[in-house]
């Protein structure tokens, strides 16, 4: 008999948790680049994580959720393949930053922070992107796209689309 996937993943995660924290000592000041260390990592904040750390530390997981949820940085759900960042700053939000990030919402059926079912994006809003003269601005995984408007959200959706079927493409031809 097979074990449950999930306690698989939880294997995972304990392992690469474990040696992530032989990197630290078990001191309280620890905690913020123990998470930053865990969200490098896994990209998230996985639950299997925040015990692991929670007994390394001798505090509660409560605790740890409690510091960690005060922090906008870290997150507790896998981000999507294409993390979409809508910068909201002052200068792409006097450019219409809320109109981008409400037609990544539409475009997306996904609320902002979450992820779509299939895992491929994830929305969120972040404080700047660093290039106001190209407001608004949005970075989709490595790429900056400035002077964004609405149709543009649409043609860098078919990119994306494009390029999985090419991978998929790819992938099956070489099974």
């Amino acid at each position: 008999m097979t074990e449950p996937t999930n306690t698989i993943e939880e294997e995972k995660i304990q392992k690469e948790i474990h040696k992530l924290l032989q990197d630290f000592s078990s001191t309280r000041e620890n905690l913020i680049p123990i998470l930053q260390a865990i969200q490098t990592t896994f990209g998230f904040i996985p639950q299997e994580a925040l015990r692991e750390t929670a007994a390394f530390l001798k505090i509660s997981p409560g605790e740890i959720f409690g510091v960690a949820t005060f922090y906008n940085q870290f997150r507790f759900t896998p981000p999507g393949k294409h993390q979409v960042k809508v910068c909201l700053g002052t200068a792409c939000h006097i450019r219409g930053g809320d109109i981008i990030m409400e037609e990544w919402k539409r475009r997306l059926q996904i609320k902002e922070g979450g992820v779509t079912e299939d895992h491929e994006f994830g929305l969120e809003r972040v404080g700047c992107v660093g290039c106001c003269v190209l407001a608004p601005v949005v970075q989709v995984g490595d790429i900056v796209h400035g002077k964004m408007s609405p149709s543009v959200v649409n043609g860098i959706l078919l990119q994306c689309e494009l390029a999985k079927r090419e991978e998929d493409k790819t992938h099956n031809e070489t099974e």
